[in-house]
């Protein structure tokens, strides 16, 4: 399904795009960030508030002076406020977000918010899917920014299903879903969750917002393919660096030379591995997947390091959580220059 509109709570469609196919910040954007419950005056907010809020949203990049924030009343607000002018600052500090993106990344900045952080990542990763995507290819673009509860069911099916709808529905609905997910795909046949497969992909389109589809996560997967390839894209989107990405069952080198993580469990199971450090078995079972990474150009890649391969993993956590991070891929990754 070709130009089909999904995400749109991210604000895709209000940036603008630069000759270079990079994007770029706008004032349309802007507005609707601002429009967040955590900005956006209630009854109770002072007229200093409201006068804020009225004057950005009339020029979303304008300088805000030290004494219209210390005039707001509620100070909880005036630190909303700080936390957004920042935000905003950072995305506007280069020509285009990518730019932005990789300058704070590169910075080690950590002064973004998760939630604010992962929209901006949303943004991003919806840019490099492009318009002409496959559903499947869309949700598992989704670990780009959402974190996900990994279960195995009893024939070793590995379903990845949206953290936050999970504990939001367990909790309002009391249906028990840890259950229907382990039970697997035959389980799920109500409206609570839908596990996607070729059949019946197409109905991710219309529960986008939602975020209650279920994939697997298996090596052999379509979903799997569909993550090698975004990751290929990704890199290229930001750094002009083309690789292939492919998914493995194991590692046997016995002359591994580099290897990232694609989260924070999978980069301390590779570090131990390779320093030859023992690894207990439970913590092996938390991979989800391998990956090897090359370069179509390996004159791209420092000297040591030409003509091997990159080893790359993601595993979940003791809470059976996987939180992607997809910057490893920008920020790690053995480059020459």
């Amino acid at each position: 399904m070709s130009l089909q509109e999904f995400w749109e709570e991210t604000g895709y469609r209000l940036l603008a795009t630069d000759a270079n196919g990079q994007l770029c910040v706008t004032d349309a954007f802007l507005r609707a960030q601002l429009a967040r419950p955590e900005l956006a005056p209630v009854a109770s907010s002072c007229e200093a508030e409201r006068a804020l809020f009225a004057s950005l949203q009339q020029a979303p990049m304008r300088v805000v002076a030290k004494d219209e924030l210390a005039a707001v009343a509620n100070p909880d607000v005036v630190e909303n406020y700080r936390v957004w002018l920042r935000f905003r600052d950072r995305l506007t500090a280069k020509p285009t977000l990518e730019q932005s993106y990789l300058a704070c990344l590169q910075a080690g900045i950590n002064d973004i918010p998760p939630v604010l952080f992962n929209q901006l990542t949303a943004v991003l990763v919806r840019h490099v899917l492009g318009d002409d995507v496959q559903p499947l290819d869309a949700r598992v673009a989704e670990l780009f920014f959402r974190a996900q509860l990994i279960t195995v069911t009893e024939e070793t099916a590995v379903l990845a299903a949206d953290q936050e709808t999970i504990e939001s529905r367990a909790q309002n609905q009391g249906f028990d879903l840890m259950r229907l997910l382990q039970q697997g795909s035959a389980a799920l046949q109500g409206d609570e969750l839908a596990v996607l497969n070729p059949d019946n992909a197409a109905i991710y389109w219309a529960r986008t917002a939602q975020h209650d589809t279920v994939i697997y996560l298996n090596r052999q997967n379509p979903a799997i393919k569909s993550l090698c390839t975004l990751m290929a894209k990704w890199v290229a989107h930001f750094l002009g660096v083309k690789i292939r990405v492919t998914a493995l069952e194991k590692i046997v080198d016995k002359k591994w030379l580099w290897h990232l993580g694609l989260d924070a469990q999978a980069s301390g199971i590779l570090n131990d591995l390779y320093r030859g450090n023992p690894v207990v078995q439970a913590r092996l079972k938390r991979i989800v997947c391998l990956f090897k990474v090359e370069f179509e150009d390996p004159s791209c890649v420092v000297a040591r390091v030409r003509g091997k391969p990159v080893y790359m993993a993601m595993a979940h956590d003791e809470a059976q959580l996987l939180k992607l991070k997809p910057q490893n891929l920008l920020l790690n990754l053995p480059l020459a220059a």
